[in-house]
């Protein structure tokens, strides 16, 4: 059993940042793959970027590519997700989620463990 807690979350103006942590319990999380979805009103929850177990290998959507990045720290249980030059349409409510591996999955489904979620919102 693996429980994800996110924060750091907020409101922001266009241009400017904003890292999310989420810390995990259980003793599973650094064998496991992690993922930050974010959900918009009206749209499917997507993944924005995801790290394998041991931070060898990270995965970003076109969408946010050279303005958002991924990182974990194994001794601590937490992952994070730092993201610069934010953009309106970068606001939605923010999921964090450990997969079933290791390793990287893209599909909503390979990801058995989610956080309660945090919102961002990016004003114009």
């Amino acid at each position: 059993q693996v429980q994800l807690v996110e924060s750091g979350g907020g409101f922001v103006q266009a241009g400017g940042s904003l890292r999310l942590s989420c810390a995990a319990s259980g003793r599973t999380f650094s064998s496991r793959a992690m993922g930050w979805f974010r959900q918009a009103p009206g749209k499917e929850r997507a993944l924005v970027t995801a790290i394998t177990w041991n931070g060898g290998s990270t995965y970003y959507a076109d969408s946010v590519k050279g303005r958002f990045t991924i990182s974990r720290d194994n001794a601590k249980n937490t992952v994070y997700l730092q993201m610069n030059s934010l953009k309106p349409e970068d606001t939605a409510v923010y999921y964090c989620a450990a997969s079933g591996g290791g390793h990287i999955g893209s599909r909503y489904t390979d990801y058995i463990y989610w956080g309660q979620g945090t919102q961002v919102t990016v004003s114009s």
